[in-house]
């Protein structure tokens, strides 16, 4: 008798093969039979009308402090997710020397948004090499699996101490065999492999850039090498390339990525969105990945299935008003007292007239511009429609309205308890709707990732894009706009899955890891994010749940059952790449 039998379902297996009916039986945590007729299991689930998928693989988190407190890593355990890569973007906590704890913390608390005092609070530092950080990972039971990178901003600050984190040095000789050999213990530990970072958006909490910024091809060879000799990990890499105008920058650093993928003879990944500056930007990336695949390199671009941006609210990490004196004025009181003051109609007035002077006035100041960019801004409904378009935005309404757009977003964000939030695409979305999205998503030359879950606690909560890809893309868009359920399925599970090397997972056939999902794909919705303060110190972060997820198995073992936690903790560490389960 099987451990599990689910029974019934329509099973989208992973591999882009059409959908079948069929029931999956699992025992001791692998996928062993999958047909008509499966025989009794211990428990039983009625698949009946419902989806079966693998558990979704997402290769973009931050979740590498968070994962060493934290047994549920949500939001990404509620929309489907069995298994997450971290470290990406060079940034992580390890290697890691005593005296440089507070420089990594001020480090991911100003690139990815994350607290500092709950870093503080949370971190153990039970390590300081990398493979004593994956000891500590390895020790945390969690909902779900987590395998990290070897960041390349820790490795620098390791090895050269405070100039590592200069984007002007570069190592010596010996400091860079140093930092070969520290990425080989690392992979031979077990990293997911080696990321780094060149862009002007990433910087401490005190405003520098990180060192890696302006890395030199040597270095970078040197250390992409280590994984060719090794022939095992990834590397996983965000540039300006995708957001410059500066035509010089982006061939040289296309030209770095290409000489990377050669070195080392191994999977590459790295960050394409559609950007304001360069809407058609992307095109050329997706080409120059088309011409590396061409040549034999396995490179890829990561993309979204939606618009990447920030959510504005008073409790969020900023909102449309922040900068306005009349609210700097209340902006640290409790949220009711906020609220009371910010419904007072002169303080509504001055409010308002000191964002109409710094968004568009002739004394405005052109970075707070994104602040009045109301075509661009969405009230974020129950459920959340993702399939954005401008005549939907907060400036269309107004203008049917009659109103001036700041009003109606001053309205919805005191109105109620204070929690509505505004969400404002920063990428993705240059044209006013998803055109660019969906060409990015069905290049051959992409892959799924981006989400940042674990990161942007105060201003961003993408780690529901899981959701939204099966949602949107295989339920709610139609026809030649729409994709087929079984290509959506594809993309979350076995294609991230075959990128970093874990083989054991991301199909439904026997011999694989009984990670799985049971979906009710009518039901299937992202709820409005909002914010808990549930991490140490009382830390704030987005959280977002989901309906339509009927039950999340991880390892043979139910995690979730309609969005609730079981109690079950079975995700653990991976070392490094899996290779296929016989069937």
């Amino acid at each position: 008798m099987a451990d599990l039998v689910i029974r019934g379902g329509l099973v989208v297996d992973g591999t882009g093969r059409p959908p079948r009916r069929a029931d999956v039986a699992v025992s001791g945590g692998t996928i062993v039979e999958v047909g008509d007729g499966v025989g009794r299991g211990r428990r039983e689930l009625d698949a009946d009308g419902l989806l079966v998928t693998p558990g979704f693989v997402d290769p973009h988190t931050h979740y590498d402090g968070q994962a060493t407190w934290d047994p549920l890593l949500a939001p990404s355990s509620l929309h489907g997710v069995t298994t997450v890569v971290m470290g990406n973007c060079g940034v992580g906590f390890a290697p890691a020397h005593p005296d440089r704890h507070d420089w990594l913390i001020g480090m991911m608390e100003g690139v990815e948004d994350i607290p500092g005092s709950a870093l503080s609070e949370g971190l153990r530092w039970d390590w300081q090499s990398f493979p004593e950080f994956l000891d500590s990972l390895d020790r945390q039971p969690r909902t779900i699996d987590v395998g990290p990178h070897v960041p390349h901003a820790a490795l620098r600050a390791f090895v050269m101490g405070e100039r590592g984190a200069d984007a002007s040095e570069h190592p010596s000789e010996d400091e860079l065999r140093r930092m070969a050999d520290l990425v080989a213990e690392g992979l031979d530990a077990g990293a997911i492999g080696f990321s780094t970072s060149r862009t002007e958006l990433h910087r401490t909490r005190d405003g520098e850039n990180l060192g890696t910024l302006r890395a030199g091809l040597a270095e970078l060879d040197a250390l992409a090498a280590v994984l060719g000799e090794r022939k095992t990990g990834v590397i996983q890499l965000l540039s300006d390339c995708y957001r410059s105008e500066d035509e010089g920058l982006v061939q040289r650093e296309l030209e770095l990525i290409g000489d990377v993928a050669r070195s080392s003879r191994r999977p590459v990944s790295f960050t394409v969105q559609q950007a304001y500056e360069v809407p058609e930007r992307w095109r050329a990336l997706i080409e120059f990945v088309r011409k590396q695949q061409a040549g034999g390199l396995d490179v890829k671009a990561q993309v979204a299935p939606r618009p990447i941006g920030v959510l504005f609210g008073l409790e969020a990490h900023t909102n449309p008003f922040t900068y306005c004196r009349a609210y700097r004025q209340v902006a640290d009181l409790p949220l009711p007292e906020r609220l009371a003051a910010l419904r007072d109609p002169d303080r509504r007035r001055r409010v308002l007239e000191g964002h109409a002077a710094l968004t568009r006035g002739p004394g405005s100041f052109s970075g707070l511009s994104v602040l009045g960019r109301f075509d661009d801004m969405f009230v974020l409904d129950a459920p959340v429609d993702y399939d954005l378009r401008r005549e939907r935005s907060v400036g269309a309404a107004a203008r049917r309205a009659g109103v001036e757009p700041a009003e109606l977003v001053y309205d919805a964000l005191i109105g109620g308890h204070g929690t509505q939030l505004i969400y404002l695409p920063l990428f993705n979305f240059a044209h006013g709707d998803l055109g660019a999205v969906r060409e990015m998503i069905t290049s051959p030359a992409a892959m799924f990732g981006l989400s940042d879950a674990g990161a942007h606690c105060g201003e961003i909560c993408d780690a529901s894009m899981t959701t939204t890809y099966l949602a949107l893309w295989a339920r709610d868009r139609r026809g030649a706009d729409g994709l087929s359920v079984e290509a959506v399925v594809h993309q979350i599970t076995q294609r991230p899955a075959q990128h970093v090397g874990w083989l054991d997972r991301g199909v439904v056939e026997p011999g694989y890891i009984a990670d799985l999902n049971v979906i009710d794909l009518a039901a299937l919705e992202c709820m409005p994010p909002h914010i808990v303060k549930d991490l140490p110190a009382g830390g704030r972060r987005l959280v977002q749940e989901a309906t339509g997820y009927r039950w999340t198995v991880k390892g043979g073992v139910v995690t979730f059952e309609d969005g609730d936690h079981t109690g079950e903790l079975p995700g653990r560490l991976i070392r490094g790449a899996r290779a296929p389960r016989s069937g």
